[in-house]
């Protein structure tokens, strides 16, 4: 039965059907947390990827140019037959090669239903390291030790590094257009795009990817890029120009390169940097490099003499030209699409630098309470056989272990009807005293006392209003600083003998008491 080819062609059409049952039942299933949700967009493109290998089969069949076409042709015409007769022939062989097909396979049922359970409740494996939280967050810890080591980075942390993570600008072109700059910029390219791809299983990244690489290209070769207007062949610029020119004239004061060596070591290599010429050698070597620009231009100088990569248009050669220009041009590519993937994920970008601060505030108890709770929300989301059912609660009460609102005489037991302000937190509401005197040691009131540049000790303890906290730590730096307060240390005596202070002793004397 499957041996013609048409019955094959048949059987591609019938799986590229069931394919999108598949697919509309998959969507049918309501999915419950993040994690099902991405299992089921992963089961979806599966499901795609498949149906698209079944479409290049079925083109190929009918591609008039293909073998496979001709195959096809020779069984239609085989089928009609040109003389009459040889028609039942044709027909009573068909028979025979269908009877002989399900004498070999007997046990095959076609009239039962297909049943697609197993593929419906298949569970992808979802790549994703722990830092990276099934995809609600971003892992680039790795690079950023790159970028922070390379001669190209700067120092920062890591929360500063997600900041600027698209921000190319005050990298210098010579640095750009080295080798471990584009090395860095594949690594996060590869890294945004896997991490795209994982979590936005369905999106047509690629396509994207490709349009923005040819736009960047048609304008790099423009020249309407900015920064790279000259496409990355103009050398040190203007601002070496005219260094140059200056120079030529203040090297007219010497005669030689004897006389040129008293600038010092430093003052030569400062000077040669600002040309772009080879800074390295010893101090005749860099006193020989900088006479050679005496009564010359940028343009006269031999190309030998530039640093790599600072050379002038003039003195290139159409290869090194050509070179350089591919480069800068895969520095741009890169940049571009990493500047692309940095817009589509900032909302994870900006969820990463929240969880950075948050943990940067928490302690190890804080940590591990927290890990609790992502398990236990996990083996809630993996629990298939438990139902979204609605909850009538109209006061609106805290719920309990079952899921369901706790006795409203439990509520009013643990005062969660009282409601907790502290402005320190930005006026964030707690309900019930445990709340409240718990929060104190959050990450929240602890970023807001660190904002007021007031230490989160046992003094501040039910502190919520940042006037009293100002005040309070006012006092606390006078009384520590150990200077003399008269109204405080200063003590009087009665007539009875009785010690009061110097406030306290002209109150009383104030009221007539003494």
């Amino acid at each position: 039965m499957a041996t013609t080819f048409l019955e094959q062609t048949r059987s591609l059409h019938e799986d590229l059907e069931r394919l999108e049952r598949i697919i509309v039942k998959d969507y049918k299933q309501e999915a419950k947390g993040h994690k099902e949700k991405l299992q089921q967009n992963h089961r979806v493109r599966q499901r795609m990827d498949e149906m698209q290998q079944v479409a290049r089969k079925l083109m190929r069949v009918y591609d008039d140019d293909s073998e496979e076409s001709k195959h096809r042709k020779e069984e239609i015409a085989a089928l009609g037959a040109s003389n009459p007769t040889a028609v039942y022939s044709k027909f009573y062989d068909r028979l025979k090669e269908l009877r002989e097909y399900h004498k070999r396979f007997p046990v095959l049922d076609v009239s039962a239903a297909e049943d697609d359970s197993a593929m419906l409740s298949e569970e992808p494996k979802l790549d994703f390291s722990g830092e990276e939280g099934l995809g609600r967050y971003l892992d680039l810890h790795e690079l950023h030790r790159t970028f922070t080591n390379a001669k190209f980075g700067r120092q920062c942390d890591y929360l500063e590094y997600l900041g600027g993570l698209a921000d190319f600008g005050s990298i210098a072109r010579d640095k750009k257009l080295a080798r471990p700059y584009r090395q860095y910029l594949q690594q996060l390219l590869d890294y945004l795009v896997s991490f795209y791809e994982r979590t936005q299983p369905l999106a047509q990244l690629s396509k994207q990817l490709d349009r923005i690489q040819a736009e960047t290209e048609q304008a790099f070769q423009q020249g309407q890029l900015p920064g790279w207007e000259d496409r990355g062949v103009g050398g040190p610029g203007a601002e070496a120009a005219d260094v140059a020119k200056q120079l030529s004239v203040d090297l007219q004061t010497f005669d030689s390169v004897d006389e040129l060596e008293t600038m010092g070591p430093e003052q030569l290599k400062d000077k040669l940097a600002q040309l772009g010429l080879k800074c390295g050698g010893t101090v005749r070597q860099r006193a020989e490099r900088l006479y050679a620009l005496k009564g010359r231009s940028l343009e006269q100088l031999d190309a030998k003499l530039f640093a790599k990569g600072k050379a002038v248009a003039a003195v290139r050669s159409e290869q090194e030209m050509q070179q350089t220009q591919q480069l800068a041009l895969s520095v741009v590519q890169l940049e571009a699409q990493v500047s692309r993937l940095a817009e589509l994920l900032a909302n994870v970008i900006s969820d990463t630098k929240g969880r950075v601060e948050k943990k940067q505030a928490q302690t190890y108890e804080e940590m591990l309470a927290e890990l609790e709770e992502a398990e236990g929300d996990a083996a809630l989301d993996a629990d298939e056989d438990e139902e979204d059912e609605y909850v009538y609660n109209p006061l609106k009460l805290p719920l309990g272990w079952d899921g369901k609102p706790i006795p409203y005489w439990l509520y009013k037991l643990h005062g969660l009807n009282q409601e907790f302000k502290c402005e320190i937190c930005g006026n964030y509401s707690y309900w019930g005293r445990r709340a409240f005197e718990r929060h104190f040691k959050e990450w929240r009131h602890v970023n807001g006392m660190k904002a007021l540049g007031i230490p989160n000790n046992k003094d501040f303890y039910e502190v919520t209003k940042i006037e009293d906290a100002l005040s309070l730590w006012k006092n606390i730096q006078e009384r520590n600083t150990g200077g003399f307060n008269p109204e405080m240390d200063e003590e009087l005596e009665d007539a009875q003998g009785n010690v009061y202070s110097k406030k306290v002793y002209e109150d009383l004397k104030r009221q007539g008491l003494l």
